[in-house]
């Protein structure tokens, strides 16, 4: 643990609770958060989570963009993938995870091949679909939290672990929360976005 982790892991978790009351500032919490675990993971070994938030900055100024930009000149709805969508999806994952996965172990001394290319594959993906509101991230994002917090407590990035955990629970929390937004965008109320 060093100060590095600590400092991303407040960050971190700021910024989840922000995207759960669909606040902008999630955005540029998430983008310190990012650019700081890319030394972590550096540190740790970690190659595949290290290139992943490489990218976290590129797909944190997107979401940052299409939040603040919204649709049709109104705030950015929470919606559904179709389910030819989340098929897709889930292959998407699954054949990149499987690539990425064996390059890793062939190529690199990575500690958790395998393992640390689902988390990177997943992320990406449920990444994405916060960027455009779909629903179903979080449920991408729990998935990859109850794979990472292993990953991470294995690699002594105890912290790290720990801030997966809290994930964990933001996103069952944020599920919950979007899934009202829905509902009440169907029903014609008003949306509750925090100010931004």
């Amino acid at each position: 643990m060093n100060w590095t982790e600590a400092v991303a892991v407040v960050f971190g978790a700021a910024a989840v609770a922000l995207t759960i009351r669909q606040s902008l500032w999630c955005w540029p919490l998430g983008l310190v958060q990012v650019a700081l675990y890319v030394y972590v993971f550096y540190q740790a070994r970690l190659y595949s989570d290290m290139v992943l938030h490489v990218i976290y900055v590129v797909l944190q100024v997107y979401g940052w963009y299409r939040w603040r930009r919204g649709e049709r000149g109104s705030a950015l709805p929470v919606s559904y993938l179709s389910l030819t969508e989340r098929a897709g999806w889930a292959m998407a994952i699954a054949l990149a995870a499987s690539v990425w996965g064996e390059a890793m172990l062939r190529y690199t001394d990575a500690a958790a091949p395998r393992a640390d290319a689902f988390i990177a594959a997943a992320s990406l993906a449920a990444q994405y679909l916060l960027a455009i509101k779909k629903l179903e991230n979080w449920i991408v994002w729990i998935v990859v939290d109850v794979v990472a917090i292993a990953v991470y407590w294995g690699r002594d990035l105890r912290l790290t672990s720990g801030l997966y955990c809290v994930f964990l629970g933001l996103c069952v929390l944020g599920l919950i929360e979007w899934r009202k937004a829905y509902e009440r965008e169907r029903s014609g109320g008003a949306v509750a976005v925090a100010p931004v």
